[in-house]
């Protein structure tokens, strides 16, 4: 009976997070959409990371609203110091304020916000929100994965047409029977949206160069798993969220039997 009670109580939780998360990822977006096009103070972090005034805004205020609900959960966000308090912690929000930066500094349209809600290394809540495509993606573990709250699923099979495959080329061209010349999807040049047009079918395939960072990925991976596809690295392990180190290596994102396929391949030829 503790066990069902307990249950019951976790559910109820993430069912107020998931409306928490949706309305105020929607609120996000709102206010980065406001911002676009605008003239911005910008500049660079580390070696070659574009940031600007909205990145900030649009992270001060997800952090406003979301830890104000939820004093009890980690925070790890691209545009806010790492505090490793997160660590310790059961629930952490995993943020990317605006995934696709340089997208959005030169008046793109590919940039989203980006939020997942993770639970011992894996996400169990996720919003992805693209305000000038008017994309709202959201999932929840179990319960399937909605593109403006309607139901979408990968693409079945595990053939592949390069023309719905997006990725690093020199990576792509591994998977090719021969040496002719491919075309790929063009460019997204937000990772996050990238992968996410995996769950609705719109690619077969999407891979991630290494160097990504749970920020980029824990929302979209989450939405292609209940969208009935898979994310993994190479080797078809899981990518682990919330740990010191938050980079990722090469990964790949696919419908369930396409990405099974891909993975094998990759097994028997690994790259160098």
């Amino acid at each position: 009976m503790a066990d069902v009670d307990a249950n019951a109580t976790g559910e109820a939780i993430l069912t107020r997070d998931a409306a928490l998360l949706q309305d105020t990822v929607r609120e996000a977006g709102a206010l980065a959409q406001s911002m676009f096009r605008t003239e911005l103070k910008k500049w660079t972090k580390g070696a070659s990371s574009p940031v600007s005034e909205a990145d900030i805004a649009v992270n001060d205020l997800l952090e406003a609203r979301l830890r104000a609900a939820t004093p009890d959960y980690g925070w790890l966000s691209e545009e806010s110091a790492d505090d490793e308090v997160r660590l310790t912690r059961r629930l952490t929000w995993i943020v990317d304020p605006i995934d696709g930066t340089r997208n959005y500094l030169n008046g793109h349209d590919e940039w989203c916000v980006s939020v997942a809600l993770v639970e011992d290394a894996s996400p169990v809540l996720a919003a992805v929100f693209a305000p000038t495509s008017d994309e709202f993606f959201f999932a929840a573990r179990g319960h399937g994965t909605t593109l403006n709250d309607r139901p979408v699923q990968a693409t079945a099979g595990s053939g592949l047409d390069f023309s719905r495959v997006a990725g690093p080329k020199p990576l792509v061209e591994r998977l090719k029977p021969s040496l002719g010349e491919i075309t790929l999807h063009p460019r997204i040049g937000s990772l996050a949206l990238r992968l996410c047009r995996v769950a609705h079918g719109a690619l077969d395939a999407a891979f991630a160069g290494g160097n990504s960072h749970d920020w980029d990925l824990a929302a979209a991976d989450l939405i292609v798993q209940e969208a009935d596809g898979r994310m993994s690295d190479l080797s078809g392990d899981p990518i682990l969220y919330n740990r010191r180190q938050v980079t990722h290596g090469v990964l790949v994102a696919a419908g369930r039997d396409r990405h099974a396929s891909i993975v094998s391949h990759f097994r028997n030829r690994p790259l160098p």
